[in-house]
């Protein structure tokens, strides 16, 4: 009104011809002719009425007409609910429109006027435009709900879930005992599940368990998170870091379940989680069937009508849920996970791994690609290896035991027994005792039984049960000669310098 109020002040106060007021506000000599004609006829000059502001002055030059009751004025609910559907546009409504009504439709440029109108009226949280079936909203509640053990008072607090579809506003609600990955994801499996179907995309906070790194163009998810998604075959879409409106959808659905299921149990004392879920599972029903203010429908009816059509049917197998973590195998060729250790391949040594871990199953990818696969390990012992993830020369120390050892030297003699048994006992671990049998066995391939045996024998009897000892007895031939022939140790002489065992007394 501004112009129309300069116009005004140049005619009346400044006498300027209409050419003039024309240049000076660069409106056309028509425009100029028909806000003083206008103003004339409502009997306004100059000076304006001290009461008169822009808004009293428009009122008066152009009064809004009353719409004619020989048009139907369009439902912007509903035109606004039906755009929500894929391939629905203004055009085709307008077409419903004029069939439905015939000779009382609105032309289409009144029919969007008419909707427009509508949309400006409506809170800004409702001019956000839903496709069906698009978008699924997912934060946790603030408030918590206290849980009494039985049997020990304790007080535990429960996390309140909140997943609402876009288009319709369709709400599921569950308490889960934290915000942690397993309990992340088993909510949404049951999510799904309560929907019949999988949107196209998941529309979370930035909490740890769906977002590692949250940044406003590339965020990282949690692994496992992603690979849900995988499976149900839709994708994630985090809501940006303290852009709370990018979820506002869920934003208003907290605040429902709030005031409408929480609020409602707030006198209730539970004991049990079960407990807890059943009581709002009572009331979610109640919640998703009361009618929007001022209209006849719930948001079940939305559901039904748009959501439920467009979602993607759920996956023939249910998920199978999977921590991922990422290990860097030692030189024994093993990665740790919860303190038992499991083999790769020894060629991946010092490679960076990704571990996918089950409730059963260890599983280890190198570049994608599966290399490792363990039932995962919960009885006696800390190592599970594969033979074939050893090095060749590991391969063949494995193959062996201490009862292998001990029934092949048994096949040689008692002598070769006795000696192999010594390695094996006198360490403080059998294995350690493994090189020097397997050092008596090539011995075996290079001389006789016989001979071996014997060596053997001459070396218990000169107390020196080592490989080192029979293989030099083998080499320099004393095996051959009788025990009774070795050369007896000659006694010590007498001397000052030898001192006896009472000197240390």
């Amino acid at each position: 009104m501004k112009h129309v109020i300069e116009v005004l002040r140049l005619k009346y106060a400044a006498q300027l011809s209409h050419a003039q007021i024309s240049r000076a506000c660069g409106l056309s000599k028509g425009a100029v002719n028909k806000y003083v004609n206008l103003a004339r006829a409502q009997g306004i000059t100059w000076p304006l009425p001290a009461d008169m502001d822009e808004a009293a002055l428009e009122a008066r030059l152009f009064p809004a007409k009353a719409p004619s009751s020989r048009f139907v004025v369009p439902d912007g609910f509903q035109i606004h609910q039906e755009l929500k559907r894929k391939g629905v546009t203004l055009q085709l409504l307008w077409a419903e429109y004029c069939a439905a009504h015939g000779e009382r439709a609105y032309a289409y440029t009144q029919f969007c006027h008419h909707y427009r109108q509508w949309r400006e009226r409506q809170k800004r949280s409702l001019r956000q435009h839903h496709q069906a079936g698009e978008k699924v909203f997912i934060d946790y509640c603030g408030p918590t709900v206290d849980i009494v053990d039985r049997h020990t008072g304790e007080v535990r607090t429960a996390q309140i879930f909140v997943g609402v579809l876009g288009a319709s506003s369709y709400t599921y609600v569950e308490a889960t005992w934290t915000q942690s990955l397993p309990d992340w994801i088993a909510s949404h499996q049951r999510m799904l599940g309560f929907f019949g179907g999988v949107p196209a995309l998941l529309v979370p906070d930035n909490l740890k368990a769906a977002v590692q790194r949250a940044e406003r163009y590339a965020p990282q998810l949690n692994a496992t998170y992603a690979e849900m998604a995988a499976h149900y075959g839709t994708a994630v879409l985090p809501a940006r870091p303290y852009k709370p409106k990018d979820k506002a959808k869920v934003e208003v659905a907290v605040q429902v379940v709030e005031r409408w299921i929480l609020a409602r149990l707030r006198h209730h004392r539970f004991f049990s989680l079960a407990e807890l879920n059943r009581a709002i599972a009572a009331l979610l029903p109640e919640l998703n069937e009361r009618l929007f203010q001022g209209r006849t429908e719930s948001r079940r009816d939305l559901f039904e009508s748009l959501d439920r059509p467009a979602l993607r049917p759920l996956p023939g197998e249910a998920y199978v849920y999977a921590e991922w973590r990422r290990a860097r195998p030692g030189i024994d060729y093993h990665v740790e996970v919860d303190k038992r250790c499991y083999s790769v391949p020894h060629a991946l040594v010092g490679q960076v791994l990704d571990l996918r871990i089950t409730a059963t199953t260890i599983e280890v990818l190198h570049r994608g690609q599966r290399v490792a696969l363990h039932p995962r390990h919960h009885g006696p012992g800390r190592y599970v290896t594969v033979t074939e993830h050893m090095p060749k020369t590991h391969q063949v120390h494995r193959d062996w035991s201490p009862k292998r050892f001990l029934r092949w030297a048994s096949q040689i003699g008692p002598s070769t027994a006795e000696v192999v048994r010594r390695q094996l006992t006198d360490r403080p671990h059998p294995e350690h005792g493994y090189r020097a049998c397997l050092g008596l066995l090539s011995l075996a391939r290079r001389y006789r039984p016989a001979r071996l045996e014997a060596a053997c024998a001459r070396a218990l009897a000169i107390d020196s049960a080592r490989y080192q000892s029979v293989k030099s007895i083998l080499a320099r031939g004393l095996d051959q000669q009788p025990l009774d022939q070795s050369p007896a140790q000659e006694a010590l002489p007498l001397h000052a310098n030898v001192r006896g065992a009472n000197y240390y007394h």
